[in-house]
């Protein structure tokens, strides 16, 4: 089989005009093209929709991810393909890939195989330049904080309290702790600095919740940049930061809008992280499907544990929407990987690993519907190794569960790969449903209990426990007013523990915070437990190293 990007390079576009027109029915004179194969939505047309009904809403999602990887970008892209190609207008909402892992260790997040969004090397790299607009809004605030310091500090801005740091879109550990304004008094004060990956920052996930210009810059001018010598929060309002920060994101708050080969249109907008952010695109092209098609197929970020919660507990909280069903995606390998399989022998059949692995992929089909109240299927996203009795005892494994799986092929064959898949998320639809949306956490809970409902509902931890520092923190964020937000746990995507090598399904184990974060921007407070990085570093080998230019132009080695 030919390799993600020959597939990608060979693909034959329309264009994004005919795709806007013929799918949702868009005319041309609402977009804002970026060459013939892209294009923004005029923000002001989709107020213009307001009054539209809203279409269903697919969630992806999967149980907890391995290394090989389980596909749901690729599950999400080839379901769109399936809905659309059965006659149904429908729209996939992804975020957009941050170029850090595209040249370290992951690689690009534009699907795969024969369910790609395309075209699959812009959307990887530079793109319609949303991260570098949010980079440069992110920075201008960082340069905004020096230079108030340099020329005065009238807020009297307490220099060792400032937590705001610089972003670029590349993975560089050597920039994670850096002294800024060396080289005497005409460069500024010197203080400890550091850098974040763009998809890290408290930016990125205020452009994917805001739902309007207005909103945007009031979220900004609420972000926290440190503390006054009082103790006193400082914002970004105060530093007179928030409109030309909103000037420097105004078009880029724009949903993109792109194609998946067989057609069907994507909105690709928006990539914060699923650890230190809530990992979902943005509110503006969610909302923007659903009132442009009758269906919009879209994923969140790492396991129902992480991004599903994240979705639920975060971005629909914030935005009042709600899922009508979830997909929730797995591999036989990914089974046999949690029931104790080596990652060298996963190609081996092993029937009664993938009964053992079932345990991890039990308890998040209980959290989707159980704790979410969302009713879900799952996708049995299928490799070549697979065989049919695993795959078969899939099917029956997750039929004791109360919930129909359904094989798919969509990353060889496109949407028909898909199809079973697509006609049992549309059977799913039309049930009534026994299941009550709700939260993980009411609101009026203290920080500290969110984190505990979480802890104990979803991850199965029988104790929570903290730094000294980190509940210092926390105590001062709930002084300051804070504490009507919801959590955001940032930990290992590879475990429910906080130990990426406890596979499974741990129970009773202890879920330990060492920092807390106020992301008030955003509009919430993030709990770090474990060692996260809000700056990769590149691998030994990065992929980097394979992506070459042809002499015609052609981008070879991006996956």
């Amino acid at each position: 089989m030919q390799s993600d990007i020959e597939i990608a390079n060979a693909a034959v576009l329309r264009p994004i005009r005919e795709i806007a027109e013929e799918t949702l029915s868009i005319a041309e004179e609402h977009l804002v093209p970026y060459g013939h194969d892209k294009a923004k939505v005029d923000i002001g047309y989709l107020t213009s929709l307001a009054d539209r009904p809203l279409g269903k809403l697919v969630l992806v999602t999967a149980l907890s991810p391995t290394p090989p990887g389980e596909g749901k970008t690729t599950t999400t892209v080839g379901l769109t393909d399936a809905l659309h190609g059965l006659g149904h207008r429908t729209v996939a909402c992804l975020r957009e890939p941050s170029m850090g892992p595209v040249f370290g260790m992951k690689g690009g997040a534009a699907g795969g195989g024969w369910s790609q969004v395309v075209p699959m090397t812009d959307i990887n790299l530079h793109f319609t330049g949303d991260f570098a607009a949010i980079a440069a809004a992110n920075n201008l605030l960082a340069a905004l904080i020096d230079n108030h310091v340099h020329h005065g500090n009238e807020l009297d801005i307490d220099v060792r309290s400032v937590t705001w740091k610089r972003v670029l879109d590349t993975n560089d550990r050597a920039l994670r702790e850096v002294v800024v304004a060396m080289g005497g008094h005409a460069n500024g004060f010197p203080r400890e600095d550091g850098f974040d990956i763009v998809v890290a920052s408290e930016l990125m996930a205020i452009f994917c919740l805001t739902e309007s210009r207005a909103d945007l810059k009031r979220r900004i001018g609420d972000i926290v940049i440190g503390y006054d010598r009082s103790t006193k929060p400082v914002t970004a309002r105060d530093l007179g930061a928030d409109g030309a920060m909103a000037v420097l994101l105004s078009t880029a708050l724009a949903p993109n809008l792109v194609q998946t080969l067989e057609g069907a249109p994507a909105f690709v907008h928006g990539g914060p992280f699923a650890n230190i952010a809530h990992g979902c695109s943005s509110v503006m092209a969610t909302r923007a499907g659903l009132r442009l098609a009758d269906f919009v197929v879209t994923e969140a970020g790492f396991g129902a544990d992480l991004g599903a919660e994240k979705f639920v507990d975060i971005k629909c909280r914030k935005s009042g929407l709600r899922p009508d069903v979830a997909v929730v995606v797995a591999t036989v390998r990914a089974l046999k990987y949690h029931g104790g399989v080596a990652l060298t022998d996963l190609g081996t059949e092993d029937v009664a690993a993938v009964e053992a692995g079932m345990a991890n992929l039990r308890r998040h089909l209980a959290n989707v519907r159980d704790v979410y109240g969302i009713p879900c299927v799952v996708a049995v996203n299928r490799f070549p190794t697979d065989t049919d009795a695993e795959v078969a005892r899939v099917v029956e494994l997750v039929a004791d569960e109360g919930v129909r799986a359904f094989p798919a092929t969509h990353f060889a064959d496109g949407g028909n790969g898909a199809k079973d898949l697509a006609e049992g998320v549309l059977a799913t639809l039309a049930e009534p449903s026994a299941q009550e949306f709700s939260f993980t956490y009411d609101d009026d809970l203290s920080l500290t209990e969110k984190v505990e409902a979480i802890a104990t509902r979803l991850y199965g931890s029988g104790l929570v426990t903290w730094d000294a520092k980190a509940r210092r923190r926390l105590e001062r964020i709930e002084r300051d007013g804070y504490s009507g937000l919801p959590v955001c746990i940032a930990k290992t995507q590879y475990s429910f523990s906080t130990d990426p090598k406890s596979l499974g399904a741990p129970s009773g184990h202890e879920l330990h915070v060492r920092e807390v974060r106020l992301s008030a921007g955003a509009g919430f407070v993030v709990v770090v437990c474990g060692d996260m990085m809000t700056m990769p570093g590149l691998p030994r080998e990065p992929s980097a190293a394979r992506i070459d230019l042809a002499d015609d132009g052609t981008i070879l080695g991006l996956s």
